[in-house]
């Protein structure tokens, strides 16, 4: 995978917000929190939510360029509010504490909704001390703004257009690292490209293979590209090499300097799979070829994710001159482009008919110095996806939603699968326009053979993450951080949910989790076989809760659990009205499980689900929702752990509620000796795992003394293929026999 990122806005106009007032809506929530008292839950869920509201207006006065100006030039209002988010955090910190020591009493639904509330205050702490007040300082830095004299809104907006792109592509290098690049077009800059001195400084910056550095003079436009590509790195190392360079740019910053200067930005994180790792291939890629006889008049940029299956008989066919050095599949999208402007096509329709002509699963960001307040956008195909953010007064598109979050959570979802237009074909093309950046007005839709596809306020989507749910921290990488939170993963799923009751634990589950008509159905014997179903790891936690159920309950219920693929191909009865089905998912969103879900709840059957996703579709679907962590605690490593861990606990706790409800049907007392066991476990497992990651240093040793120190290969096929995979692995035999073979006689030939 790789990962996209544009952004494109327009000089905002709404005024800034007092610094006085900013500081007294701090006041006003600090207030709020230090006052509000856990001895009345449902009064402490209130004033945490009057708290978020104050919040809401300091993030909103803090966003974009307007709010980065009011940070920059206001003496001394970044470190009160970093002190006013520090304060803040610390009384979250003392109300998580006191509610896992159980110093806090209340019903399941009071305590879900307290969590729900701590999860808003949490998200507007973070965003006001992280997201407004690090970039803030961030485009200080790449504007290089020494305090000594205010930088007009067209400069602050420019590099805030370029630090949003950067602080996304940070984010989206969980797809794909190698190299990454950054494009700015700037328009109105204000230089004479005619003078000696800017000539010269273009004609030495005029690197046809458009590597890091390279300028393109298109007009009166400038195209600006800045690249890093590396095989081995760790995660924001290519980030903090762009982020030097753009800084460091003097020509950018002349460039930038005129008060009319805007700028369009478009960049790419990569995943090589055509062409080999270098600056040339890094994307974005221009239009510049080498024939002698071309002019390269135009500038035209692009990125891809994906992969043009058919761009070496397009090259041919067209007789593109691309250099030997530039061997990436990206290429052929500006130069086709501008083929098709050099024969008078329109450039929307250019580009349009150019991205119809690829074959294979695509997303496509493309710009022009010709038309520099527009982007424009394809996709097609299963596998990709691009957002487009509607911020104020500006578009920020990427390929994820944790891309736009950090400035806008509403966003629209292009349709690559859908068919559309009169044909039929799917895939749609976008183009954004700066004049109307951030609604819906200035956003252009169309299918893939021309024909408009109007846009509904209905499709606007409202992100349930933030960049709070997606942050490395100080590890080198998610895995480690995920396996770091395991602990207070699990702490956060047993919270509220385990009561002492005469010296034995029992579970304490709200209405959310079982509703009042499944636990009469549970206790009446309307329910009588539980089926655990989930995908990949979450399947593997469904093994683990079905095997505590079988346990407590005997031949009371019929309990199995298998991977919602094979329940929805081979276990689907007409009538499941006696069943419960429990679905695991650490996203909610898994398309299987989802799709399994629907089909059993079509035949009657009750779903209660085990998610870390609030408002997922998978929450929409079930009966009853058991969340793990905080409902937010989202894992992004390939492997997962902290989510695994989390799902296994929550597995225990249904279990045994389960279990008790069960026992009051069959006339039976639930071991209750047997529950306060199993439940005192779950209960250690933070400490047990804080022990174990207590041994790193160990671990690491006994790791590098027993790790295999050869790589393993498995070759697997299924049908005929298990026949053309057994005779690869007896042809590599052979061949890694001759190869020892001949290391031993030393023979190298």
């Amino acid at each position: 995978m790789c990962g996209i990122i544009a952004v494109i806005g327009r000089t905002p106009d709404r005024a800034p917000m007092n610094p006085v007032a900013i500081l007294g809506e701090m006041g006003e929530a600090a207030e709020l929190l230090a006052n509000s008292s856990l001895g009345d839950m449902d009064a402490a869920s209130r004033a945490i939510g009057l708290a978020v509201r104050h919040l809401d207006v300091v993030d909103l006065a803090l966003r974009g360029p307007v709010g980065v100006m009011t940070l920059l030039f206001a003496p001394g209002l970044i470190g009160s509010i970093r002190d006013g988010v520090s304060d803040i955090a610390q009384r979250i910190e003392e109300i998580e504490v006191a509610l896992d020591a159980g110093e806090v009493s209340g019903d399941g639904q009071s305590l879900e909704i307290l969590n729900a509330s701590l999860v808003s205050l949490k998200d507007k702490v973070w965003a006001i001390g992280r997201d407004r007040l690090v970039t803030a300082e961030a485009v200080r830095d790449l504007a290089r703004i020494d305090g000594t004299a205010e930088s007009g809104i067209a400069k602050i907006s420019a590099f805030h257009a370029v630090q949003v792109a950067l602080s996304s592509l940070d984010r989206l290098e969980v797809r794909g690292r190698d190299s990454a690049g950054l494009h700015i077009l700037v328009d109105d800059h204000g230089l004479d490209l005619a003078s000696d001195e800017i000539k010269k400084l273009l004609d030495v910056r005029a690197d046809p293979l458009f590597t890091s550095g390279a300028v393109r003079a298109a007009g009166s436009r400038l195209g600006f590209v800045y690249k890093a590509a590396a095989e081995i790195g760790e995660l924001g190392d290519n980030t903090a090499a762009l982020r030097a360079a753009i800084s460091s740019d003097d020509l950018l910053h002349r460039a930038l300097m005129a008060s009319t200067a805007k700028v369009s930005v478009l960049g790419h994180t990569r995943w090589a799979s055509v062409g080999v790792i270098s600056e040339p291939n890094a994307h974005p890629l221009d239009n510049t070829e080498v024939s002698p006889g071309q002019s390269n008049d135009q500038h035209l940029v692009a990125v891809l994710n994906g992969d043009v299956d058919n761009h070496y008989e397009l090259s041919q066919a067209e007789g593109l001159h691309i250099s030997g050095l530039i061997t990436t599949d990206a290429k052929v999208i500006p130069a086709l482009v501008a083929r098709r402007r050099d024969e008078g096509v329109e450039l929307t329709d250019a580009f349009a008919t150019t991205v119809k002509t690829f074959d294979g699963s695509v997303a496509i960001g493309a710009c022009s110095a010709e038309a520099p307040d527009e982007l424009f956008f394809a996709l097609r195909g299963s596998g990709q996806a691009l957002y487009i953010g509607l911020a104020d007064d500006a578009f920020v598109v990427a390929s994820e939603p944790y891309g736009v979050v950090e400035e806008t959570a509403r966003y629209l979802r292009m349709d690559g699968e859908t068919a559309g237009g009169v044909d039929g074909a799917p895939g749609q093309v976008v183009v954004l326009s700066r004049d109307g950046a951030g609604t819906l007005s200035g956003i252009t839709r169309m299918a893939y053979d021309g024909t408009t596809l109007p846009i509904s306020d209905e499709e606007i989507q409202v992100a349930d993450i933030t960049t709070r749910d997606i942050d490395r921290g100080n590890a080198p990488h998610f895995l480690l951080k995920e396996i770091s939170e395991a602990p207070q993963s699990i702490l956060k799923t047993l919270r509220g949910r385990i009561s002492d009751h005469h010296g034995r634990l029992v579970p304490s589950l709200s209405d959310e989790v079982l509703p009042p008509n499944l636990r009469d159905r549970l206790t009446n014997g309307g329910i009588r076989r539980v089926l655990v179903i989930g995908q990949g790891t979450a399947a593997v936690a469904g093994q683990s809760m079905a095997a505590t159920l079988t346990e407590l309950v005997g031949d009371s219920l019929v309990v199995s659990a298998l991977p919602a693929t094979e329940l929805s191909g081979f276990g689907l009865d007409d009538d499941m009205s006696n069943a419960l089905v429990v679905a695991i998912s650490q996203s909610g969103t898994t398309t299987d499980t989802n799709r399994t879900v629907d089909l059993v709840r079509s035949r009657g059957a009750v779903v209660v689900a085990i998610v870390n996703r609030r408002n997922s579709d998978l929450c929409e679907k079930a009966d009853g929702v058991l969340y793990t962590s905080d409902g937010r605690d989202v894992e992004m490593s390939v492997a997962s752990t902290k989510a695994f861990y989390a799902q296994v606990a929550a597995g225990v706790l249904l279990a045994t509620a389960i279990s008790v409800l069960v026992a009051n049907n069959t006339g039976t007392r639930s071991d209750s000796q047997v529950v306060h066991e199993l439940l005192a476990g779950v209960r250690s497992l933070p400490d047990a795992l804080q022990t174990v990651l207590g041994l790193r240093a160990e671990i690491a040793s006994a790791a590098q003394q027993h790790a295999p120190s050869r790589r393993y290969w498995a070759i697997v096929g299924n049908g005929p293929n298990r026949i053309a995979a057994e005779e690869l692995r007896i042809k590599l035999s052979e061949l890694c026999y001759k190869a020892i073979a001949c290391d031993a006689t030393e023979d190298k030939k």
